[in-house]
């Protein structure tokens, strides 16, 4: 059984959309006049997908996707998009809503969308539900000095620190700025040597020199060895780049305040707020960043 809920202020289009996924064998609907309503009826109803409209009084579409994204994360919204709604459509796709169809093309379009999200939907839970119930991972990459790459990473340990369930959000958000932050230090500073006073002289000369050495040897041999550990108990990135190093204890100590708003020292700055253990070698080419899980991994229903 599929539980869709439309949601729309004017009753002809919320039939008219209703009515064309009913007929599918198995999808019951159910149906909101308005943003609020809707948000009442999923606090009671658990649905597996959301149908709305964009332009509707007191809670229009957008502040409905951020409100679903926030209490229902697992739940995907679908837009329903009118003639002068294209600049909030973007917005709320941006926001996290999982598709789109044109009003006008309802008839042709809606059934197809709504059964894609559904499969990409149930691909998610699955794979929440079986990460929550992982124990451990132990794993190695290699990666270029190209800061998407790096990027990626990032988001890619944050999603699976959020299916775990191991930690807070606000702590998440503060693990994945210190990981990028010891990654792009790793890459700029360590590998490619640019030197962070070179930012605080010239900005554009700093990112432009960077460029130039990814293609330069031998800059643009050099990779970042990144070692994760990450269990029930906590999180454990182990980053080492192949550049000359640095001394950690020649550095200033970024939390005094004549250091707070200079960008020299700011990642490690950042690090060692955001982390519970921040460990350099002797070198200064290998930092270690640790954080303590604070909430027990709790294996989710499958519904």
């Amino acid at each position: 059984m599929v539980s869709i809920l439309v949601v729309d202020d004017s009753a002809v289009d919320r039939r008219l959309a209703g009515g064309l996924l009913a007929k599918q064998d198995g999808w019951v609907v159910s149906y909101a006049s308005g943003g609020k309503e809707a948000a009442s009826w999923l606090r009671e109803h658990p649905v597996d997908a959301v149908v709305t409209d964009l332009q509707m009084p007191e809670m229009n579409g957008l502040e409905f996707v951020r409100h679903v994204r926030s209490e229902h994360p697992l739940t995907p919204v679908i837009l329903m998009t009118g003639q002068g709604s294209e600049d909030i459509a973007v917005q709320a796709l941006e926001r996290g809503a999982a598709s789109y169809v044109p009003k006008r093309l309802l008839g042709t379009d809606l059934v197809e969308t709504v059964e894609r999200v559904l499969t990409l939907a149930g691909e998610k839970r699955v794979r929440r539900s079986l990460i929550s119930r992982m124990q451990s991972l132990r794993t190695q990459f290699v990666l270029e000095n190209d800061p998407a790459v790096l990027t990626s990473m990032v988001a890619y340990f944050q999603g699976l620190i959020v299916d775990m369930g191991i930690f807070t959000e606000s702590e998440r958000l503060k693990i994945g700025v210190a990981l990028e932050e010891a990654l792009l230090n790793a890459s700029y500073h360590g590998n490619l040597e640019v030197s962070s006073h070179l930012r605080e002289i010239d900005h554009a000369t700093y990112y432009h020199l960077a460029r130039e050495r990814r293609s330069l040897e031998p800059y643009r041999s050099r990779r970042i060895f990144i070692d994760v550990d990450l269990t029930v108990d906590g999180v454990t990135y182990v980053i080492r780049d192949e550049g000359p190093g640095f001394d950690p204890g020649s550095q200033p100590d970024p939390r005094e305040p004549e250091n707070i708003e200079r960008p020299c020292g700011r990642g490690m700055l950042l690090m060692r707020t955001f982390m519970d253990r921040v460990e350099y070698n002797a070198t200064g080419n290998v930092v270690t960043l640790f954080k303590k899980a604070s909430l027990r991994a709790t294996p989710p229903s499958a519904d």
